[in-house]
């Protein structure tokens, strides 16, 4: 006998019938004939294991036990969805879209929106190779272990498919499978679940994968990336994903215009609740790849797509009390403390009332009856006040008039809905909420050091401000509550790691008022380092890109203040990088220096991300819009009409690759 061919052929015929059972969910076996031959190969592989193969589908039982999982990059950004709550919203967005493109036909790819934990899987020749959460986007946790188990998601492919690509997919928990586990905890007196996507997400970073195995997961795909993918569009992707082997919910639609979309959304607002898995509403994408590209992203979101959410489940419950939370910023936060209730899957026990505007707004007293609702089915708000069961001789709120936690009085800039704490430097949340961002994950991502661990060296006097992170010493970790030596080791190893962090983390970490990630990376690429940045004028500030007054006016107050100086000198001390690093190209040169270009379209021989890096190693700027200021169009195949007309009517220099080539040489 030939026992390798055996194998393969048992392991062939395991996939498929694992595919008919998940996927497509008709089985052509028994499930004792399906154990049958997967104990048979089983046995094989233990007794040669010289034939072993990672994506076997007697790996998908676990046992890799994985302690710490290993960060990575994903190869391709994972954006979120700008969110719409009504038909109104789509015709706006819809407007947005052909204001870039002009009058070009659209049709739509209408999806049902999982409520689940998002995920990307990388397959090479065909075979899984590595699977990775979404994080914050740019990267995640490798979970590749766990995700084998799931049997709905192919390790090795069928047909004829592309060397190396990604799949972006929900884990996703069904109704059933999660009621079965549930039922299983309740019989030996252990609490429930909360809700399905909650324990869908935490099963994904469980250590054990053989434990991820005994949970009935399972793999929604939505979306396919990478270069040169054999087919042009959203909806034919979907269509060849399934002939390859992924799970494809059949739900997805194609549509041939807004009205067609409405309808979507209208039947399934009405059948979702007959679903075996969780929805919160429909994704609607611009189904070709070509107009994709031409719309491009903002920051956070692709431009080419959007979710619209189904109306928010609502419920009535008891205003108990408001309490009032300090941030960073020194914002104040009133926050509805109320009646326990069920809301969406979870208990609720405190909804935001994010303004003292909010509160006169609604009306809302002490002992009201309030509808809550999830907003965007995630944070819970107030909505309205039951009149009708108010309380006779309540009285309205009145809102506090000094900070909660350090007694200062607070103020109120006109123009701004929050009242703020001005004790920047000496009120403790304040304090312990910048640490805390200093630390955070895309900021200087400090391992060993949790939110908790920062206001328990606060407590204790060892810190005061981010800097002093940088002093902490063994000796005095370790005298501290839950610290343990191992802790005590990890947290001033993760400390003194944070020194290779980049300067546009490093000037997100500082907390600037206004200056979130995007803004960082701007301020950086533009100045370079910390020290030209704090001498930045505000005419300069609010010439860079994407910086308004708001923004400009924050920076100069930061570098302004003494005690900020003195945390930045002393962090240069420590070793923290307050420069670019420039990477050096050695076939860069200055032939477009001072010409601007709009990249459009879609090019032969290269992307438009390798394009656009050209520019810029040339000396040259890439615009992300065509105008006076504009020196060339770098046209593709299908450019947007609405860019050529204004790049005509600007009379601008509309050239191709190859003039491109010819340029950079």
């Amino acid at each position: 006998m030939d026992i390798q061919n055996t194998i393969q052929k048992l392991r062939e015929e395991i996939n498929q019938h694992n595919h008919n059972y998940y996927v497509l969910d008709t089985p052509t076996i028994s499930d004792f004939e399906f154990d049958q031959k997967l104990k048979q190969l089983q046995e094989l592989e233990n007794t040669h294991p010289e034939y072993f193969d990672e994506n076997s589908p007697t790996q998908r039982v676990g046992g890799t036990i994985t302690k710490n999982f290993e960060t990575v990059k994903h190869e391709y950004r994972m954006y979120s969805l700008d969110n719409s709550y009504s038909k109104e919203e789509l015709i706006d967005w819809e407007k947005r879209v052909q204001k870039v493109l002009g009058d070009v036909p659209l049709e739509y790819t209408c999806e049902l929106k999982y409520d689940g934990a998002s995920i990307s899987i990388t397959y090479e020749n065909g075979k899984l190779k590595r699977a990775v959460t979404r994080g914050d986007g740019v990267q995640g946790d490798d979970i590749t272990n766990n995700i084998k188990t799931i049997k709905s998601i192919p390790l090795k492919l069928k047909g004829d498919f592309p060397d190396k690509f990604d799949v972006r997919g929900e884990i996703i928990l069904p109704f059933a499978g999660f009621e079965k586990m549930n039922q299983g905890l309740i019989e030996i007196g252990e609490l429930p679940y909360s809700n399905p996507r909650n324990t869908a997400s935490g099963s994904l970073k469980l250590q054990n994968s053989a434990e991820v195995a005994k949970r009935p997961l399972d793999c929604l795909l939505y979306f396919l990336i990478g270069n040169k993918l054999p087919f042009n569009s959203q909806f034919e992707g979907l269509q060849t994903a399934r002939n390859w082997g992924f799970k494809v919910p059949k739900e997805a639609k194609l549509a041939r215009n807004l009205e067609e979309v409405f309808d979507f959304i209208d039947y399934w607002d009405v059948h979702r609740h007959h679903l075996p898995y969780e929805t919160d509403g429909v994704v609607v994408k611009v189904n070709k790849f070509e107009l994709q590209d031409e719309l491009g992203f903002t920051a956070k979101s692709p431009r080419w797509a959007i979710a619209y959410k189904f109306k928010s489940e609502q419920v009535a419950t008891r205003l108990n009390s408001i309490s009032y939370q300090v941030g960073r910023t020194g914002a104040i936060t009133p926050v509805a403390n109320l009646e326990p209730v069920q809301l969406a899957g979870t208990i609720v026990k405190r909804a935001s009332l994010h303004n003292a505007d909010q509160i006169e707004k609604l009306d809302i007293r002490i002992g009201d009856t309030v509808f809550v609702e999830k907003g965007g089915e995630i944070i819970p708000k107030i909505i309205a006040v039951d009149l009708s069961r108010r309380i006779v001789n309540s009285e309205p709120v009145k809102y506090i008039i000094h900070c909660p936690e350090c007694n200062t009085q607070l103020v109120r800039s006109e123009g701004e809905a929050n009242h703020y704490c001005p004790n920047f430097y000496g009120c403790p949340p304040q304090i312990i909420g910048r640490i805390q961002h200093y630390i955070s994950r895309k900021a200087m991502d400090i391992e060993g050091l949790g939110g908790e661990t920062v206001a328990l060296l606060f407590n204790n006097g060892l810190v005061h401000n981010y800097a002093d992170l940088y002093e902490l010493t063994m000796e005095q970790i370790l005298p501290l509550e839950r610290m343990a030596e191992k802790s005590a080791e990890n947290l001033v190893r993760g400390v003194d790691n944070s020194k290779k962090v980049p300067f546009e983390r490093v000037l997100y970490a500082l907390g600037i008022r206004f200056v979130g990630e995007t803004v960082a990376k701007k301020l950086a690429k533009q100045y370079k380092s910390i020290d030209a940045l704090s001498k930045a004028s505000f005419e300069d500030l609010v010439l860079v890109d994407e910086i308004g007054e708001r923004i400009a006016q924050s920076v100069l107050d930061f570098f302004e203040n003494q005690a900020n100086r003195i945390i930045i000198s002393r962090l240069k001390n420590y070793g923290i990088q307050f420069e670019t690093i420039e990477i050096v190209n050695p076939n860069a040169t200055n032939k477009l220096s001072g010409k601007t270009f709009v990249v459009s379209g879609v090019f032969e021989e290269y992307s438009r991300d390798d394009l656009k890096k050209a520019i810029e190693d040339n000396g040259g700027k890439v615009g992300s819009s065509i105008s006076a200021k504009t020196d060339f169009v770098l046209a593709g195949a299908n450019m947007g009409p609405a860019k050529l007309e204004k790049a005509v009517k600007l009379n601008i220099a509309i050239i191709t690759e190859s003039d491109f080539q010819k340029m950079v040489g």
